[in-house]
C-alpha cells in the first residue's frame, strides 16, 4: 500500500509542471527585465510556447519561474527574439544548402515522395519533381530534418494530390517539360 502511495505521488509530481501551465495559457511570461516577454500559447510535458509578437519561442518549462511580476524567464524579449532569429536563419541556411537539384525528399511522414529538378532560390520557385509528375513548390515549403534529409511540410498524399491536380498547370508552363 505504501508503495503503491509514494508511486501515485511520484506520477503527480512528474505531471504538475504541464498541469501548472495548462490552466495558463494567455499568461503573460516576464523576462529578466521585469517587462513582458510574450504570452503563452501552447503547452506540453516539456515546453512552454511563448508568443513574443514575432516569434513562438519553445522555452523549457524548467526555465520558467515565479518572478516578482508572475512567470517569468531569465532573459528579456529581446533576447528571446534573437535567439529564435538566429536559429531561424541557421535553419534556413540549412535548408537553402541541400534545395539542389536531384536531391532527395521525403513527406512529413518521412516517406520518399521524389527529386529536387530546379532550385532557383532567388526566384523562391522549387519544382519536386514527384512519382504523379512535377510541383512548383517555394523555399519555405520545405526544412531539414534532425537526421539532415531534406523534408517537404506535407504528406505524401498531399505532394501527390497537388501534382495530379497540377500537372495540367505545369505542363502549360513548362514546368512539366
Amino acid at each position: 500500500m505504501k508503495t503503491l502511495r509514494l508511486a501515485l505521488m511520484a506520477g503527480a509530481i512528474a505531471v504538475t509542471p504541464a498541469a501548472v501551465f495548462a490552466q495558463d495559457v494567455g499568461t503573460t511570461i516576464y523576462g529578466s527585465d521585469g517587462k513582458p516577454v510574450g504570452t503563452v500559447v501552447e503547452v506540453n510535458a516539456q515546453v512552454v510556447v511563448i508568443d513574443t509578437g514575432r516569434h513562438k519561442a519553445p522555452v523549457p518549462l524548467s526555465m520558467v519561474f515565479d518572478g516578482p511580476n508572475g512567470k517569468s524567464v531569465n532573459a528579456p524579449r529581446s533576447l528571446v527574439d534573437s535567439m529564435m532569429d538566429e536559429r531561424l536563419a541557421a535553419a534556413n541556411a540549412e535548408r537553402d544548402a541541400k534545395l539542389k537539384p536531384g536531391a532527395a525528399v521525403i513527406s512529413s511522414g518521412g516517406r520518399a515522395v521524389g527529386t529536387i529538378r530546379v532550385a532557383d532560390l532567388t526566384a523562391d520557385s522549387i519544382i519536386l519533381d514527384s512519382p504523379q509528375g512535377p510541383l512548383r513548390l517555394k523555399k519555405e515549403h520545405f526544412a531539414v530534418t534532425p537526421q539532415g534529409q531534406l523534408m517537404v511540410l506535407y504528406s505524401r498524399d498531399q505532394i501527390a494530390s497537388a501534382a495530379n491536380g497540377s500537372t495540367r498547370n505545369a505542363s502549360a508552363t513548362g514546368a512539366g517539360n
